[in-house]
Formats: structure tokens, sequence, C-alpha cells
């Protein structure tokens, strides 16, 4: 899919060329024909809802997945397994595949350690993933840490860190940015034209469809599994490419403003001055109302999830104090919030949301069982019926309640995650990252799901680094910076400018609270 070429000169040959490849699961068909040529020095954006085909796609290109037909060559060598392509194409997951025991330099260095006589050149393991963490942004983070101790964000970086070890003649990133804040994703963006300005190709999937149309040169919009759409970024708009994907144009992802919670009156939750045990936070405090969509923004290590995780009980807390409805809580662990009618979806789906080798049922009532306990046994019967009842609430697509969450797309597993939580009938839920590596489709789904339960009266508090997402849906914004609340924005004076300049310690209005 090369643009402007002259056909009069000899054009380039492609680094990856897709001929013809289809797959198929089964009687599934998951790809079916797909044709894309990657040139030197481009980046072509791969994208499409959950379910599309496009992780298959690079599977088949990584040499994980064999091909049922057609061909995938690299640098003019076909594609034959992982082997065949190793050192030429590198991808960087979705999903974290990070070892949280090893430090930062261990996992980058995973597979590839340099050694000195017989022992493994530490020194020059962190020497040089110091300089990669330093090309890339992130220089803040220690190659000696233990990857665990890492938010989600760091863990990206860590991530992207690794693809640029080596001298790959391909990047494939797979979601890359659905952590990162703006300057982060610039920074990014900033590697990627460096690596491309030098000859490298990439392939770039991601949901931000305007940061698709930002950083690729070309764009590939798969549906079902079919090339429906290819051409040029500056012959589109992220419009244009919402309705290629779906096939129907999307009139609005965010529904209208909740304004539901009214001036005076009691609050769901008040926060006092908290800090945590292990000293992110420094006097946080804030409240919400029933039936108010608050948002909660800020940089990466701003202290935005160590919040959440401390009302939540999952972090010891220091001091300060918690109330719900009025009632000062103390909570010891997750399950006591949950009782006391607070829910929290954590930021790292697959890490701390869904287990994977559950099946959905065991996923759904994994935070409820006791609900669906008789004496000493689980109730099974009366279990399925609630399963089935939730699954069709929230438009899950399965193949039934005893799929595994694996199988599911990543909307589909947050929209488990999240009725999971719902099932434990919470008065105030904070979502963090709440739609992080989902399609636009489901993204609309889940809003709505958040205005839904705003409506009913649920006090509510998104967590997000997208402020597109905490712009379009929130009525009130606080920012956080360097474990501080920095300020509050609310109304009509909620925009991109304020929320930066509170982020980023720029606003006269800047504060600590």
């Amino acid at each position: 899919m090369s643009i402007d070429e002259d056909a009069h000169t000899s054009a380039p040959e492609p680094v990856l060329r897709i001929s013809n490849v289809s797959k198929s699961f089964g009687p599934v068909r998951v790809l079916s024909g797909i044709s894309v040529d990657v040139m030197p020095g481009k980046v072509v954006g791969i994208v499409g809802e959950n379910g599309a085909g496009k992780s298959t796609l690079m599977k088949c290109v990584c040499g994980l997945l064999a091909a049922d037909a057609g061909s995938i060559t690299v640098r003019g060598r076909r594609v034959s397994g992982a082997n065949s392509v190793r050192g030429d194409v590198y991808m960087v997951p979705q999903e974290f595949t990070l070892i949280g025991e090893l430090s930062v330099s261990a996992n980058v260095f995973l597979g590839r350690e340099p050694e000195r006589g017989i022992f493994l050149d530490s020194s020059a393991m962190k020497r040089r993933t110091s300089e990669l963490l330093d090309k890339i942004g992130a220089g803040g983070i220690d190659p000696d840490e233990k990857v665990s101790s890492l938010g989600a964000a760091a863990k990206q970086k860590v991530e992207i860190a690794k693809a640029f070890l080596g001298r790959p003649s391909l990047l494939i990133f797979d979601e890359p940015t659905t952590v990162l804040s703006r300057p982060e994703t610039e920074s990014l963006f900033r590697v990627i034209r460096d690596f491309k300005s030098n000859g490298g190709s990439v392939v770039y999937i991601s949901h931000k469809l305007d940061e698709v149309c930002e950083i690729c040169d070309e764009i590939a919009v798969l549906r079902d599994g079919v090339l429906v759409w290819e051409g040029a970024s500056a012959s589109t708009t992220p419009g244009n490419l919402v309705a290629a994907m779906v096939g129907r144009p999307i009139s609005s992802l965010y529904p209208p403003k909740n304004t539901r919670a009214a001036p005076g009156g009691e609050y769901a939750l008040e926060v006092s001055d908290i800090c945590d045990a292990g000293g992110v936070l420094h006097g946080v405090s804030m409240k919400i109302k029933p039936g108010e969509i608050a948002g909660l923004a800020g940089l990466a290590g701003a202290g935005r999830t160590e919040f959440a995780e401390t009302v939540f009980g999952a972090r010891p807390r220091k001091s300060g104090s918690v109330r719900i409805f009025g009632r000062e809580v103390d909570f010891g662990c997750p399950a006591e919030a949950l009782s006391a009618g607070l829910a929290y979806l954590p930021e790292d789906r697959q890490g701390s949301a869904v287990i994977g080798d559950f099946s959905l049922a065991d996923n759904l009532t994994l935070c409820s069982l006791r609900k669906r306990m008789h004496g000493p046994f689980i109730n099974f019967r009366g279990r399925s019926r609630a399963v089935l009842d939730m699954i069709g609430k929230m438009n899950i697509k399965c193949s039934g309640e005893d799929a595994r969450a694996s199988s599911l797309s990543g909307g589909n597993q947050q929209k488990a995650a999240i009725a999971k939580l719902l099932d434990t009938n919470p008065r105030i839920f904070i979502f963090d990252e709440p739609t992080r590596g989902v399609d636009v489709g489901a993204r609309a789904e889940i809003y709505s799901i958040v205005h839904r339960l705003a409506d009913d009266g649920m006090a509510v508090l998104v967590i997000s680094s997208d402020l597109d997402e905490i712009i379009g849906n929130c009525t009130r914004v606080m920012v956080m910076r360097d474990g501080c609340l920095a300020g509050e924005v609310d109304g009509e004076d909620i925009c991109e400018r304020k929320i930066m300049e509170f982020a980023m310690g720029v606003s006269q209005n800047s504060r600590k609270a």
C-alpha cells in the first residue's frame, strides 16, 4: 500500500508484504484475503473494532500463527515461524508481557542478556536500559526497580524500551498509548518519527483514531476480517474511519452530560487529607455527590491510581479519613470496601480485573459468590440465571457463560469486569482507565453504562489519561500533580488547556490540597 510512487522509477521493495492472507479457526473465518504493503520509512495504521482480525493478522506477521492461504514476507523472506523474523520484527503488545519480580533492566534484556565471561554483564544491562528509557522520554524509571512496583504507564514505557534494544526493520505497536498522557504520547511519536527517518517501518494499531491520523502515513481498515478501506491518512478523518470500521457512522461517542447531582445535600464520598503508607499521596481531599460523574486527571505518576487504591483499601493508608454517605470507614482490604458499597475497576484489566483462565460465569460472580450460595454449596442454577441476565444487560458478546474470559475481546472483558462489580450493588463506582484498549463501539457502550449509573443516583469517579474521555463525560474535573490535588475545573471551564496547566504546575491557581 504505497502512495505517490513514480511508475517510471524503480520502487523500493516493501519491508513487509502481506499478500492475500486468510486464516480460520475451525468454521470461523477470521481473515479473508488481506493484502497490505509496508514500505521503508513508512508508518501504516491498522484499525478496526475488537474482533476485526488485527491481532490475528499481526500474529501471522510475527510467525506466531500460520496463515491458511496467502503469503507474508519480511525484507523479501517468507515468514515461516517466529524464528524466521527474529531480529527483523519486534511487536510491543497491548497486554504487558513483563515479569513482575524481575528488575526493569532484566525485563528489557530478557532472552538477550550480554555476558562477561560466565556471568551476566549487569552493569552493561543497566547502562543500556537507562539509555533506552532516556530515548523514549522515560528517564525517571530506575533500571534496578522491580517491575511489580511500577504503574501501568511506566510498564508500558518499559515494553516500548524493549522494542529498541535490537535493530528491527519493522516495529509493531499494539495500543501503545492507552495509559500514556499526551506529553508522553508526543515523546513516543518523536521516537517513531526518528525511527522511520532512519529507514525503519512501523505498523501502528490503535483505537485512538486521531492519533492514527496524526502519526501514520497510510491506514488500512479491517472489518470482520476483510480489508474494507486503505489510503493515505491525509485523505481521511477519524469520523470516516469509524464509519468504515463499524459500517455505519457513530453520531455521538459521548452521551449528554449528567446534571443530576444538585447543589447542597449529602456527599456519597468524602476524602479528607489522605496520605498513603508508600509516600505517594500528600494530603489529598475530594468530595463526590450521588448522581455525579466526576473526573480525576493528571500526568502518569501523579498519584491518581494510588489515590483510588488507598480509598478502596488495596493500598495502606497512613493518615486522613474516608467517609461514605457520612459514615467514616477504614477499609483493611478491598472486600470491606465492596461490602460498604464502593466498587473500583482497576486500570490493569488483565492483571487485576478479570482472570483469563476462569469462565465468564466464574468471573462475573467472583465478588458476589456469597449471594449464590445455598448453605455450603453454590446454587448453580440460580447463578446461571444471574449470569445470563448480566450478559444480556451488558451486551457481552461471548459463546456462552462457560467461555473463558481470555477468549473475549478487550471491550467484552471490560464490560464483564464492570458487571462483576455491579453485582455487588455498589453506591459509588471508581473507574480507572475504563476504555483502555477498547474499540470505538465498546467505548460508546461503556460511556452509556457510566451515564446510566449516574442517572440512577450512583456517584461515579472516572480516572483517565484520555483527556477527551474526561472532558466528554465529566461535569467536574479534579487534577492531581506530584501526589497532591493541584486544582479543579467544572462546567464550561472544562478544557484540555486548563487541565494541563494544573497537571504541569503552570496554572496560577495550582494549589496543594
